[in-house]
């Protein structure tokens, strides 16, 4: 092999690993469980279809080594729409640290998964992009009518702006 093409291998190993080295760094991963006390207000109740807005809040609680989001409180409100048996959800979440620094997300449901998308954050939390899903683990019996208590757990990553 001439001495060009030993060259030309050399920088194309030199810039993939500038390439793809950080964006694989960049990479947070997360696993969290989250438990909620959801109150409902009905729009529409039928057999065929409800649809209804809700607000909520729920402590956040790592599952990772890395305990990234443990601690965590969150404030959401949504609007829920179930036709038979089948819920889906839109809900959007004020996730609080210890800190104070928040992040802004979005919670789909259809039901069984849920997805976490992470659209804005402040703090050690600005730039934040990323997303996780996962199911709802456990719900119990309403303490009170026209309210849900559950948990549920997401894994995904995220990555914060550079």
């Amino acid at each position: 092999m001439d001495s060009q093409k030993i060259w030309k291998i050399w920088l194309v190993m030199i810039l993939g690993m500038f390439t793809f080295i950080p964006v694989a760094q960049a990479q947070t991963p997360f696993d969290i469980t989250y438990c909620s006390s959801v109150t409902f207000t009905p729009v529409y109740a039928s057999k065929e279809l409800t649809v209804s807005g809700s607000t909520g809040t729920s402590i956040i609680f790592s599952n990772h080594e890395n305990k990234i989001f443990d601690n965590l409180t969150m404030h959401f409100v949504g609007v829920s729409k179930t036709v038979g048996n089948e819920r889906t959800a839109l809900n959007y979440v004020k996730l609080m640290d210890p800190d104070g620094d928040i992040i802004v997300g979005e919670i789909s449901v259809e039901e069984p998964v849920k997805t976490l998308k992470f659209l804005h954050g402040t703090g050690k939390w600005k730039g934040i992009k990323g997303e996780g899903k996962g199911p709802g683990i456990t719900k119990g019996k309403p303490i009170l009518p026209g309210t849900s208590q559950g948990c549920s757990r997401i894994k995904g990553t995220f990555e914060l702006a550079k």
